[in-house]
């Protein structure tokens, strides 16, 4: 065993862990007062949920030995035979280090899709689904990607840390779901604004950090692969976020917070795939392209029609597939060219329909019996309320109000998180958005 590996991956595993209630800060804080705690939720019962499945068979259906090229066998069912002795066939890290490392991005990838449902589904649905999706979507998605006679894996595409597995299969799973639970009620008529902005800068800000372990912890060795990975993920982070604020200046006429948090997490995802294949130059180009394209990306569900409540579509999967497809021109490894590309192009869209196919019809499926959409009263009365019994703030001891505030119009396009910067004075008094 090399010790100094094996404490590098375990320090990744528990960055990426700390990740998913990053995304719950970060979500969280984009939803209205109501449904604060439920978006929370969407995200913490991942952690429970998948940890159970991966270790049941996840592990075994992404990185048990390959059947056909397209799943694990069911050779490490409950993590049958795998000891504290056991290594990894590439290096010395124990298989139950590199397993926790794994879990931590089967925990995290359904996770990233919660934001796209926001403010409207059945908290006990939810569940349900990320089950069924983690196991039939997610854990082959990882066999063809990263497990050794995986197709995606032999055909030679490059995805380091996630840009198919997770960015874009959880993007494209979003959309397929969105599309079969509809718009929230008042979509495009009502200003649907983050309750809490300092809360999405945490989120953000935690997200950042646990990405280094996300990123880096993928090279599973101290080295020099991991440092490239690391220094790479901050340069396009950096970028994205300027990427971000231009665009959103010229469009809107501002820099908000909202947009650097999200340029921030659109860097990340776009870099996710490709940092460990890219130069510098190649990083800051990959985050700002990244950051402007995704700050375009997140208005078209207001010209398609789509309710993306938080934009999880116009980030990861948008993202995901510009990391994904820029590496291909960009790699450093000798390979750049017309060739990779179509592999990238190849590895991108195959996640792309296999994903939204089968993400559709588990949601379609779950619609038709258990029911997957809130009633019309859980959702205007507020999610939190209906499905947890709780509130995330208690105005009441300091005289506040829970009634929502009017608005006196909504602006062009209200009823998303990019909307454009709200004018002063919009508001007419100042109770608390319920």
């Amino acid at each position: 065993m090399n010790g100094a590996d094996t404490a590098f991956v375990m320090i990744s595993a528990f960055l990426v862990m700390f990740m998913t209630p990053g995304l719950a800060f970060f979500y969280g804080g984009m939803v209205r007062v109501k449904s604060a705690l439920n978006m929370l939720m969407m995200s913490f019962i991942s952690l429970g949920i998948v940890s159970i499945l991966w270790v049941l068979y996840g592990y075994s259906l992404a990185f048990g030995p390959d059947t056909g090229g397209v799943i694990g066998n069911l050779d490490f069912v409950g993590l049958k035979g795998i000891t504290a002795e056991s290594l990894t066939e590439k290096g010395g890290i124990p298989v139950f280090a590199f397993a926790l490392f794994q879990m931590m991005f089967a925990i995290l990838t359904p996770a990233l899709m919660s934001g796209a449902l926001a403010d409207r589904v059945k908290f006990s649905a939810w569940a349900v689904f990320i089950a069924l999706w983690a196991t039939v979507v997610y854990f082959p998605v990882a066999h063809w990607v990263w497990a050794e006679g995986g197709w995606l894996f032999d055909l030679g595409v490059i995805d380091f840390a996630g840009g198919t597995a997770v960015h874009i299969n959880a993007g494209i799973g979003a959309l397929a779901a969105v599309l079969v639970v509809g718009k929230r009620i008042g979509f495009k008529k009502e200003p649907m604004r983050p309750h809490s902005l300092p809360l999405v800068v945490l989120g953000a800000a935690i997200l950042w950090f646990g990405w280094f372990g996300f990123n880096a912890g993928s090279a599973l060795a101290a080295d020099g692969t991991a440092a490239l990975m690391a220094m790479n993920t901050q340069l396009a982070t950096g970028a994205a976020i300027l990427g971000w604020l231009v665009y959103e200046r010229i469009r809107h006429g501002a820099f908000t917070t909202l947009g650097a948090a999200s340029g921030a997490v659109a860097g990340l995802v776009a870099i996710t795939p490709s940092g460990a294949n890219v130069n510098a130059v190649g990083a800051l180009a990959i985050g700002l392209v990244a950051g402007a394209v995704c700050s375009w990306a997140v208005s078209l569900k207001f010209k398609l029609g789509f309710d993306d409540s938080l934009d999880v579509v116009g980030v990861h999967l948008v993202g995901g597939v510009i990391g994904t497809l820029m590496v291909g021109f960009l790699a450093i490894d000798g390979d750049a060219g017309l060739t990779q590309f179509g592999k990238q192009a190849t590895g991108a869209f195959s996640v792309m329909g296999y994903s939204f196919v089968v993400s559709w019809i588990l949601a379609k499926l779950i619609h038709a019996t258990i029911g997957f959409r809130a009633s019309e009263d859980d959702e205007t009365t507020g999610l939190d309320r209906a499905f947890h019994a709780e509130t995330a703030y208690d105005f009441s001891a300091v005289g506040g109000s829970s009634s929502a505030a009017r608005p006196v119009a909504a602006p062009p396009g209200a009823g998303g998180q990019h909307d454009g910067v709200a004018k002063a004075g919009q508001l007419t008094d100042k109770k608390v958005d319920a």
